[in-house]
């Protein structure tokens, strides 16, 4: 039996391939509960590849199970060209602006991401999930290139109230592919959108704090997945005599993004309910309403994902392991870089398998606070 809290949040961070981990950890949630159809997160929070994921599971509230099912099928077969033109000719056209430093929108052209969301997400499922009470918001964060902003794009019930904290933004809106797209427009690797008279990008690319949306929508519970180690204690130091490759400094660079502002806001929470437990409970009426306790749990992946993407970077299609080879994302030390591109079969799903396994591993922890008795 579940006892069901109507601000439980779920929290998805994405990155480029890494996000099929959060696939592998939904579908052992699935398994978790009694009733698989029910949804256990009537928030749904999504910042880079993590907001196609939660968008896929939002317009699918009525059926968490069946939900799982369809982002499970459509991660365990992507191939680099549905996300990307992965074609000789556009990988020549990338390795040329590359080499001579032409001004590109992007590296890769990302139109058949487009087409395949246009598939995979039915916006129009968002209100009467609402309605039928399956759904509280679908949350989507972009990154605005003018302003600095990060903006928390919203869609859910009517009295969800918008925020405005200087750089950071909640507008309650109408979502579209436009806001995916958008959202998970990693920087220099695929192109911004522009909307709303300015260029968005990547939403973790300026989201200092990852759990604000779910906080200001209400939520009291947050379960995070995460797509890095958020500690990579007891990992033996690699000798760093060579001068890094360019793979080496994106991939880090972009592991700095999804990482470390999340690893931050964990901590954050963290410290604020320790703070909160100090107070005695006939004084906690005169705390700012803001500094309520918060059960958090973050799940991760339990190996690195970089060291992963080199096992199997040659499931890539031969031009576009030509184009990366010559920036060292086919070797261990590019790894990272790699690790974002891979939308691939033999990587995706080892990705699932390993975030179906970690969360089991956990799945007394999981039970304990989904309430799942």
């Amino acid at each position: 039996m579940i006892r069901h809290r109507p601000r439980t949040a779920l929290i998805l961070g994405g990155g480029g391939a890494r996000a099929a981990y959060e696939v592998g950890v939904l579908k052992a949630v699935r398994e978790l509960l009694p009733d698989p159809a029910h949804n256990p997160f009537p928030i749904y929070c999504g910042a880079s590849a993590g907001s196609i994921n939660a968008a896929v599971m939002a317009v699918r509230a009525g059926d968490f199970g069946a939900g799982v099912n369809y982002l499970a099928e459509l991660w365990w077969n992507i191939h680099a060209g549905d996300v990307f033109r992965a074609d000789h000719l556009s990988m020549m056209t990338a390795g040329a602006r590359w080499l001579f430093r032409r001004s590109s929108r992007s590296l890769f052209d990302n139109a058949p991401l487009r087409r395949l969301l246009g598939q995979a997400v039915n916006f129009d499922q968002l209100e009467p999930a609402v309605a039928a009470h399956a759904l509280l918001a679908l949350v989507v964060t972009c990154s605005g290139y003018a302003s600095g902003q990060s903006v928390s794009f919203f869609q859910g019930r009517a009295d969800l109230e918008p925020w405005n904290l200087g750089q950071r933004v909640g507008a309650h809106v109408l979502l579209g592919v436009e806001h995916l797209m958008a959202s998970s427009a990693m920087p220099f690797i695929f192109p911004a959108v522009r909307m709303n008279r300015e260029f968005f990008g990547d939403g973790a690319l300026r989201q200092p704090t990852p759990l604000s949306p779910a906080i200001h929508l209400g939520a009291d519970r947050i379960l995070v997945i995460g797509e890095g180690r958020m500690s990579d204690e007891g990992d033996e130091r690699e000798p760093g005599d060579a001068y890094p490759s360019p793979a080496r400094i994106a991939g880090q660079t972009l592991s700095g993004m999804y990482v470390d502002a999340l690893t931050a806001d964990l901590e954050h929470a963290e410290h604020v309910n320790r703070v909160l437990q100090l107070i005695p409970a006939e004084s906690r009426g005169s705390v700012d309403a803001a500094l309520r306790p918060l059960q958090v749990l973050s799940l991760a992946p339990s190996i690195r994902l970089d060291h992963l993407a080199a096992e199997h970077v040659g499931a890539l299609p031969r031009s576009v392991r030509a184009l990366l080879s010559g920036i060292g994302a086919n070797r261990r030390d590019g790894g990272a870089l790699a690790s974002y591109l891979l939308f691939e079969p033999p990587y995706t799903q080892a990705l699932m398998e390993l975030g179906y396994r970690d969360t089991l591993a956990r799945a007394d922890e999981v039970r304990l606070f989904l309430d799942i008795t």
